[in-house]
Formats: structure tokens, C-alpha cells, sequence
């Protein structure tokens, strides 16, 4: 009742769904999508790759700690004898040592390198795909602004990521603790060895502790890929009207495209209008169909319709023919089955070769006053009626 009285009262406003239209509630399309890549908007996880650089780092140290052994030994040797050597004692005494940490890099830490820069690749390519743009490397003025610097600093975005900051300290320092903790009868006893075995045994323990403190990592990692993309998707998002805006962009506004479809009727009227003339005959229904007819057994195999239309098209078909002095026949069943059957500037089919080649015939006789062998020459049936 007192929504009936309210209506009665005339203090129901209209609902406005327009309203609603500017909210981004769509998935992006794949305009959109390739436009954010352009523009370096990804959903990527640093801390994935940074976790995968330290996993595949401490994979490669693993692997090669005999190749690294050698080469430090190496090194050390090369040093160690040529400290009384002459070339220590010059001004030159620090090329030696520099070049013998530059063959210790080159062949001991730049496989390494080489495999963590790998795995970052990999890792970055599997987040986002191969996409090379400069787009995110071309100066913004806006960045300068302080008080858009200053929403960046307080926005939601950052404050996630302090808290992921605060969340992977605490987690990393659990696990250090944990270590510790666990180990902490291992590191008392191991000061009983000697000084050799006490720093394998030692490095061995911290090789282990990053492993485990990676490994927590790379799971931070996973997650904050599923929060970046669920984030990126969500920064993408499109209303109801950009992508209607951007169909239009993409297939063209439908008043332009009505208007250009109707712009090429009429030139193609035009261009059949002007092939009027050209016809032996013109097949009306009698007022609202006309089809202009036109054969010639020089350079075609068939008749064709060189024109057709209804309502004042047809009219100006007829006055056309009835200008040029071209015979207008009225056959409604032949007007009506090439109206339908036959486009402008398509050959007359075999089921109506003899009804056109009667109105052939027809005209013929008009003209020579004699009544041809066929209308059609050698292409068509030669059945017609005198």
C-alpha cells in the first residue's frame, strides 16, 4: 500500500541504469590487455624472481663448488709466488693481483651469474611473455608531481606492500631463529675441529639455512604472484560503455557504417542506372517490379540482368527504357522469379532460359519483323517459340 500511495504521490524517481554504466565491472578485452603490455603494466611478482635468482644461485654454487675450489686455489697460488718476484716491487705491483681476480671471476663466478641471470629471465618471460616495449622507459612529467608522488606513497598499493615487507622480515627471522635454534648444539660442538673442517662443516650448515630461507621465499613468491595478478586484473577492468566505445573504435561507429552502406547503394544505383540503356528489354510485374535485361550472343553465354528494383526504382527503370525507346514486357511470374533469383550483373539461370528467351524472341520480331532460330545462338536451348 505505501508503495502505491508513493506512487500516487508522484515521489518514486525514475531509476537511472545509465548510472551504473561508468562502474568497472567487465573483463578487460584483449585490446585492452595488449595496450596495458605496451605500456608495461604486467602482473609480475618481484619477490618470485628474486627468490628464483637465490634458489638457482645457491643450485649453481652447490654444483660447482669443486670448479670454484680449484679456481680459488688457483688464484692464490698465482699470488702467493710472485710476492718476491720484481713486478710487486714497482708501481705496476697491482696489475698481477687484479688480473688474477678477473680470471677468478671469468671462469669461477660467471657461470654462476650467467645461470641466475637465466633463471630471472625464465622466471619474468613465464610471468608475462616475451614483450619488448620503451614505452615504460619514456619520461612521464607527471612523475615530478609531489602531489601525485605523495598518493603513490599513501596509497592501498603501498601499504600492501609494506605489509609484505614486515610479513617476509618476520618470516625470514623465524627461520634464522628456528636454524639457530636447532643448531645451536652443532655450533657449540663444532669449535672441537680443526680450523679447516670446522669452516666446511660451517658453510655447509649456512648453505643448508639459505636454502630453507629461499625456499620460504619462493612461497611468498607464489602468493604474491596470485595477489599481483588478481590485482592486475582488477586495475584493467572496463565498463560497459569503454567497451562499447572501444567496438566502435574497432568496427566503426554503426551511424558512419549505415551511412557509408547507403552511400555505396547509391553509387552502385547510380552505376546501374547508367547500364539501363544498354538493355534489349525490361521485364516489369507491371508497376512494382522492373528487370532490365540485356544479351548479346557476340560476348556473352547467357542473358543478363542489368539492372532491377522495386517501387520508384522500377518506375525509373521504366521511364529510363521508355526514353532510350527499349521495350518494356509485362510478365509478372518472369519479373518476380528474376527479381528473387537473379542479382545486377549476374547471368539469367537455366530454369528461366526459355521464359527469357520467349521475351526474346519477342523483341526480335519487334525489331527485324522475323522471328530469330533461337535467342540464345549456340548457347542456349533452340526450342523457342515463333
Amino acid at each position: 500500500m505505501s508503495m502505491i500511495k508513493a506512487l500516487s504521490l508522484g515521489r518514486v524517481r525514475a531509476f537511472d541504469v545509465q548510472f551504473f554504466a561508468g562502474e568497472r565491472t567487465e573483463p578487460a578485452t584483449p585490446k585492452r590487455r595488449e595496450k596495458a603490455r605496451d605500456d608495461g603494466q604486467m602482473a609480475k611478482s618481484q619477490d618470485l624472481t628474486a627468490a628464483s635468482v637465490i634458489i638457482s644461485g645457491l643450485l649453481s654454487l652447490y654444483l660447482l663448488v669443486v670448479h670454484l675450489h680449484g679456481v680459488l686455489i688457483s688464484m692464490l697460488r698465482s699470488v702467493f709466488s710472485h710476492l718476491a718476484s720484481d713486478k710487486m716491487a714497482g708501481d705496476d705491483w697491482w696489475i698481477l693481483p687484479v688480473e688474477s681476480a678477473m680470471r677468478t671471476y671469468f671462469y669461477g663466478w660467471l657461470p654462476i651469474g650467467l645461470l641466475c641471470a637465466f633463471a630471472a629471465v625464465a622466471v619474468l618471460v613465464r610471468q608475462v611473455g616475451f614483450k619488448i616495449t620503451t614505452k615504460p622507459f619514456v619520461p612521464k612529467f607527471d612523475r615530478f608531481n609531489p602531489v601525485s608522488g605523495l598518493k603513490k606513497i599513501i596509497s592501498a598499493r603501498s601499504l600492501v606492500e609494506l605489509g609484505k615487507g614486515f610479513l617476509k622480515a618476520l618470516v625470514l627471522l623465524w627461520v634464522l631463529y628456528a636454524a639457530i635454534r636447532d643448531e645451536r648444539d652443532f655450533f657449540l660442538g663444532v669449535m672441537n675441529f680443526s680450523l679447516m673442517q670446522g669452516a666446511v662443516m660451517v658453510m655447509e650448515k649456512i648453505w643448508w639455512l639459505a636454502l630453507r630461507m629461499s625456499l620460504f621465499l619462493l612461497l611468498i613468491g607464489l602468493i604474491d604472484h596470485a595477489y599481483q595478478k588478481w590485482s592486475f586484473e582488477k586495475s584493467i577492468r572496463m565498463s560497459k560503455q569503454e567497451i562499447k566505445d572501444e567496438y566502435k573504435q574497432m568496427e566503426g561507429d554503426p551511424t558512419v557504417k549505415r551511412r557509408i552502406r547507403q552511400k555505396q547503394r547509391e553509387l552502385a544505383r547510380g552505376r546501374m542506372m547508367s547500364d539501363v540503356p544498354k538493355a534489349d528489354v525490361v521485364v516489369t510485374n507491371p508497376t512494382h517490379v522492373a528487370v532490365a535485361i540485356q544479351y548479346d550472343s557476340k560476348s556473352m553465354i547467357a542473358p543478363v540482368v542489368v539492372a532491377k528494383g522495386h517501387g520508384l526504382i522500377a518506375r525509373r527503370i521504366r521511364d529510363l527504357a521508355e526514353e532510350n525507346k527499349i521495350p518494356v514486357i509485362e510478365n509478372k511470374p518472369l519479373a518476380r522469379a528474376l527479381m528473387a533469383q537473379v542479382e545486377v550483373g549476374e547471368t539469367v539461370p537455366q530454369d528461366l532460359y526459355r521464359s527469357v528467351a520467349e521475351v526474346l524472341a519477342f523483341i526480335y520480331r519487334l525489331k527485324e519483323g522475323r522471328a530469330p532460330k533461337s535467342a540464345f545462338g549456340a548457347h542456349g536451348p533452340s526450342d523457342v517459340r515463333q
